[in-house]
């Protein structure tokens, strides 16, 4: 046996134990003899291999089982600290399954790599698992790109530049168009409504503004640092009082709810929001909100939300509805 081979041999276990092994499925000093000459070409010595195993155990830290301890064989135990749990990677399969921020190839590929890191038992749990795209799937293969190149620009306090896209009609088709080439300084990635967005400020603006990271195309890390300082705490409040991910001041907003979104409530507006119980059956709500954000929310929940107050968002939902009615009345 050469060099190489002899060395391979503690890679050749641990990589048997990894794949085929778990608390259910002991193998044997015989089954990993076997496994080992039937994956790796390789006949490991019994003696061999209950060596390599100890070195695993006392110079690596694996948490493996041997039959010892358990009268049966041999397995190796996640690492809770670097190995995820079967839950956890369906978890993450499904996310990326069903996201809409992530482009269907890309999305894929990610899910390959999840499964590699299960052993075979758990991988055939989910062997018929497919990704199922939902009609408004990226189509933009730089999102997972963006990720990084935002992340590295917001580390180096460098500003970024590049092409944002949108829908428009174009005859009887929809089409896309770069409708800007900003520059920005970049402060978070912030997640809403199954989208990344980038938090930023515009050159030649003070205010923070959002933009999607799948209609985001070419992004450029420049020289020119950022020189607009901005703190967590303010980052925090933009993205609590950002309802909707719509951009703008915050207003003080009062609201009559319906017990149903009582949950929703809490999970959405968190810590932001005061709760007031008005009857067994409806709350209120008293919050510092974006006003397009909250006027849209109550208008997809019109028949169990009703707002109070400020007059403006009262006389803006009143005016779409009489719209509404003048459209679809007879």
């Amino acid at each position: 046996m050469d060099l190489y081979e002899k060395n391979g041999n503690i890679l050749y276990i641990l990589n048997v134990l990894k794949k085929y092994s778990d608390e259910e499925h002991k193998l044997s000093i015989s089954e990993l003899k076997e496994k080992i000459k039937e994956l790796y070409g390789e006949d490991i010595d019994p003696r061999t291999i209950r060596r390599n195993i100890n070195l695993l155990k006392e110079k690596f830290s694996y948490d493996i089982s041997t039959y010892n301890d358990n009268k049966i064989g041999y397995y190796i135990s996640n690492d809770p600290e670097t190995d995820f749990e079967p839950g956890e990677i369906r978890a993450i399969i499904d996310t990326f399954s069903y996201s809409t921020y992530i482009e269907e190839r890309i999305a894929k590929g990610i899910i390959k790599k999840c499964k590699n890191l299960q052993n075979i038992y758990e991988n055939e749990k989910v062997k018929n698992y497919r990704v199922y795209s939902p009609k408004g799937k990226t189509t933009n293969l730089e999102v997972i790109k963006n990720i990084e190149d935002i992340s590295n620009s917001i580390m180096n306090k460098n500003k970024v530049r590049f092409e944002y896209w949108k829908y428009y009609i174009n005859g009887d088709k929809i089409d896309k168009k770069i409708v800007s080439t900003p520059t920005v300084s970049p402060y978070a990635i912030i997640y809403d409504k199954q989208q990344f967005y980038m938090l930023a400020i515009k050159d030649g603006n003070n205010e923070f503004f959002h933009y999607r990271l799948d209609r985001i195309k070419n992004i450029t890390e420049t020289n020119e640092k950022v020189t607009i300082k901005k703190t967590e705490k303010s980052i925090e409040e933009y993205t609590d009082t950002a309802v909707e991910i719509f951009s703008g001041n915050e207003i003080e907003i009062e609201a009559r709810c319906n017990e149903i979104l009582l949950g929703e409530v809490i999970e959405k507006f968190g810590k932001n929001v005061k709760i007031s119980p008005i009857n067994q059956k409806e709350f209120k709500i008293n919050l510092y909100a974006n006003p397009q954000g909250f006027k849209l929310w109550a208008m997809r929940n019109l028949d169990i939300v009703t707002v109070i107050k400020p007059k403006e968002v009262i006389d803006e939902i009143q005016a779409l509805l009489n719209d509404a009615i003048k459209r679809y009345g007879k």
